[in-house]
């Protein structure tokens, strides 16, 4: 079977995601400088594959580095290229951290994908692309407007990259997944979202917080012009996105009858608030939830959810699973890490 390098992929979306490429019988080398992820999801990969994939750690905003690792790689099909920040919050407090690593990696991977003949890749984008659009869902033909994050931004700068390198290399294929907000954890409960520090997303901060591990869950406005006031997601059980890649290695397998670039929304179509999602994970756990409304945070968007027709037809996916079922595997994932630490604190 074809040979796919997954970058970032011992974080969150992509550890779920060659689960299910190892289900197809590809086989997997993961790429990661383990800067927000942990190397121990190699051992949780095993134990629900059977299959310990190959990894190196490195870097790929380190251009050196990058060309190095490509040297020494042969029969690379595909790139699956995972590796970013992906903040929306702290990219606006920390923009050049952003620009540097999210551009730098994409532009020595493409330039060392032009050398060694790797003709495909699958680029994580993201629903930031669109700004806050003034319609409902958006549409992969709704208008671009300026971001509001830099996080957004560099989205963006990617896609538009990818873009013009398919332009000046024909031969050259992309398929850009825009994700919607992906959420949940494997059914098996042995590998799911875990953040260093403070999470930056919401589920594990809801989690966290139901499990004692912080204090209180803030709410970022409760001012939006929403039926609720809370800001409006369209929340994905990450183990649907990570089927969508699969299907987007098939669509590249025929990219002779579709061009070689193309976008897709990646959702479920429904909107949720941050409220309905608090209510719903105390319905689905029992878990009373601490929270408190505090200012909007800078960066955040009022509302955005996908129109998913397009993936649909065209890539012959859809999401299948429920919200209660990502947010009760999302309490499953948090329970099995925090058993985990206690014992190890004993």
């Amino acid at each position: 079977m074809p040979k796919i390098l997954v970058t970032g992929g011992a974080g969150y979306i992509g550890s779920h995601t060659i689960i299910e490429l190892i289900k197809q019988n590809y086989k997997v080398i993961i790429a990661d400088n383990l800067s927000n992820s942990d190397i121990r999801v190699l051992d949780g990969i095993e134990k629900i594959t059977g299959i310990k994939p190959e990894f190196h750690k490195i870097d790929f905003a380190d251009t050196k580095a990058t060309k190095d690792f490509f040297d020494k790689q042969k029969n690379i099909d595909t790139i699956i290229h995972f590796a970013a920040f992906k903040a929306v919050g702290e990219s606006v407090d920390f923009p050049l951290k952003y620009y540097k690593n999210n551009i730098f990696s994409l532009i020595n991977i493409l330039e060392n994908m032009k050398k060694n003949m790797v003709k495909n890749i699958v680029f994580s984008s993201s629903c930031t692309v669109y700004g806050q659009a003034e319609r409902m869902p958006v549409t992969e033909k709704t208008p671009i407007k300026k971001a509001d994050s830099p996080y957004g931004n560099t989205k963006q700068i990617g896609e538009d990259i990818l873009m013009d390198f398919g332009k000046a290399n024909p031969n050259f294929n992309v398929v850009a997944l825009r994700y919607f907000n992906p959420i949940g954890a494997h059914e098996t409960g042995i590998i799911g979202e875990l953040p260093k520090g403070i999470p930056n997303n919401l589920i594990p901060f809801v989690t966290q917080t139901a499990i004692g591990i912080r204090k209180q869950l803030q709410i970022f406005g409760n001012d939006y012009n929403t039926p609720d006031g809370t800001a409006i997601r369209d929340y994905i059980h990450v183990c649907d996105l990570a089927t969508a890649h699969v299907a987007a290695i098939d669509r590249l397998k025929n990219k002779e009858k579709f061009g070689n670039f193309e976008v897709f929304n990646v959702g479920t179509g429904t909107g949720i608030s941050v409220l309905e999602i608090v209510k719903e994970f105390e319905t689905v756990t029992g878990q009373k939830l601490n929270y408190k409304i505090v200012g909007r945070r800078k960066g955040d968007i009022e509302k955005v959810w996908a129109d998913t027709k397009f993936a649909e037809k065209q890539l012959n996916w859809k999401a299948k699973r429920t919200l209660s079922d990502a947010l009760s595997s999302a309490w499953k994932w948090e329970k099995t890490i925090y058993n985990e630490q206690m014992t190890m604190n004993k």
